[in-house]
């Protein structure tokens, strides 16, 4: 596999060393900017190396999970990379579950150890409370209350030991695991490698984005997202750049006070917040804030929302697409050649394939395929699941469960999942191409679309749309509207008007649950 001009780095790997030993001439450099402060370089090289020697003097072994339910904070990056220093594996997962989905993570991943910020304490105690997993070790971030018995102070664990040297890790090593955010169902155990960080910082945060030493960057996804951890920790480390790290929501107002009080230079968002920070009041004036480049990444960007961006900050964003299973973006426009609506190109380092439903390669133009992926960043496996590694991880091929076109000039261009593309008189219709089209009517704030069968049983297209405050459509109105920019055939015939749609905690629009709304109502009828 070509990795382009990017050196390969060595068999023995540790991504927490790599770091520690490229940083080392900046130890009074500011490395992360969280709620409470500012850490420098020299300091987070050494609270990482001491957390490390912590962790192995409770007795955590290599390749032992850990159980990392933190807040995005500067502990969140001494944590993880604390944990790769020791060969210990963390296991990253989101904040804003259910306690009940804790209790199946933590037994599936039989993780020895817990590390948690204190407000997210009480849920995590309902899921060990629940039984069936083997945390011998809670470890609490920031506790303002006595912490429970048996608890320990994530900076007591780490103060009270000299550095340590770190474990001589294969590059090949599981080093940390990704739970699937749960858009098309359970979540899955993403297992991935120390080397895995090394190839996205190399291929994708200097050789596309670009980020140097001189940079702030400031990331609304959140560290436990395959897509925050790169923007967030992983790209701007392995440059020296400076991170401002947020725990609460990336609400608007939350995104915009930083933008303007730590003057990033390089934002990284998703297709919805983009929206709502366009459609917010506070949106700060150009001259407020200090970007120079912006990323999307979790769903395609619509057109509208990347040229009215644009237009307001005279920046791009560059929209790309990555996967859990690839660890961040392989497919993406450029700084300086940005095709808004499309997903650009491959990231070098990566190839890509277009396939039919024989799974023969299609090397036609502007016709719809399943995308796979062929590059240094995917992962080992999902974890005690073989049968959908067997599906994924073929060769040395990653199916992505996503469909796309290419144009004649090589762009690439989202068709939808595999599993949200709809068949309309036998031609497939793309559900995010007539969700792109109904976000341009200025009255409507999201939609998303799924297929419905009439009265015949055949599928047609139903809209799920979420109208701006204080703004009015009809369904006659959105239709029409649908119609003069697309294929008749594409336009909804069925238009619900709901006040928020099912997302998960990273913003993915979960369409399967808007399919299952849809059954249940046919059960009912019956």
């Amino acid at each position: 596999m070509n990795h382009t001009d990017t050196a390969v780095p060595p068999e023995r790997f540790n991504f927490a060393r790599h770091l520690i030993a490229l940083n080392a001439g900046r130890a009074g450099k500011t490395a992360l900017i969280d709620d409470a402060g500012p850490l420098t370089y020299g300091q987070l090289a050494d609270q990482v190396q001491r957390f490390s020697a912590g962790l192995q003097a409770l007795g955590l072994k290599r390749e032992e999970r850990v159980l990392l339910l933190m807040h995005d904070s500067s502990d969140w990056v001494v944590a993880f990379l604390g944990a790769l220093h020791a060969g210990v594996v963390p296991v990253c997962v989101n904040t804003l579950l259910t306690a009940r989905d804790y209790t199946y993570m933590l037994a599936d991943s039989r993780a020895q150890a817990a590390f948690v910020s204190a407000a997210l304490l009480p849920t995590l105690q309902t899921a060990l409370d629940a039984g069936g997993h083997e945390v011998k070790h809670l470890i609490v971030s920031r506790a303002k209350d006595p912490l429970p018995v048996g608890a320990l102070d994530l900076v007591a664990v780490t103060v009270a030991h000299a550095p340590g040297h770190g474990a001589d890790t294969h590059g090949d090593e599981p080093a940390f695991w990704l739970y699937s955010s749960g858009s098309t169902g359970a979540p899955k155990g993403t297992v991935h490698t120390q080397a895995s960080l090394y190839w996205t910082a190399e291929l994708y945060g200097k050789a596309v984005l670009g980020l140097k030493e001189s940079d702030t960057v400031f990331s609304a996804a959140k560290l436990f997202f395959a897509y925050g951890l790169g923007n967030g920790l992983s790209f701007p480390l392995s440059v020296g750049a400076s991170v401002v790290l947020m725990a609460e929501r990336p609400t608007p107002q939350a995104t915009f006070r930083r933008l303007v009080d730590y003057q990033p230079t390089v934002f990284y968002g998703a297709p919805t917040g983009y929206g709502g920070m366009l459609a917010s009041p506070d949106l700060p004036a150009r001259s407020a804030v200090s970007l120079r480049l912006c990323s999307s990444a979790g769903e395609a960007l619509p057109r509208d929302i990347g040229e009215r961006w644009t237009a307001h900050f005279g920046c791009e964003i560059i929209d790309g697409i990555g996967s859990t299973e690839m660890l961040h973006i392989f497919l993406s426009n450029r700084p300086g050649d940005v095709r808004y609506g499309t997903t650009g190109k491959p990231v070098p380092g990566y190839e890509v394939q277009l396939r039919d439903e024989d799974g023969s390669v299609i090397n036609g133009h502007n016709l719809i395929g399943d995308l796979y992926i062929q590059g240094p960043s995917a992962a080992l496996m999902y974890w005690n699941n073989r049968a959908k590694s067997r599906d994924t991880f073929q060769g040395p091929w990653t199916k992505s469960g996503d469909k796309y076109t290419r144009d004649p000039d090589g762009y690439y261009t989202y068709a939808g999942r595999n599993d949200d593309m709809l068949k309309v008189s036998g031609i497939y219709v793309s559900p995010f191409e007539v969700e792109a089209t109904l976000v341009q009517h200025p009255a409507v704030l999201e939609a998303a679309v799924i297929g419905k069968n009439d009265d015949e049983g055949l599928t047609k297209t139903k809209a799920y749309v979420v109208l701006k405050a204080g703004a009015q459509a009809t369904e006659a109105e959105l239709q029409a509207f649908v119609k003069e920019k697309l294929a008749p055939y594409k336009y909804p015939r069925f238009i619900e008007f709901m006040t928020e749609l099912p997302k998960t905690a990273t913003g993915k629009i979960q369409r399967f649950k808007l399919r299952e709304l849809e059954n249940q109502r046919l059960l009912v009828r019956r």
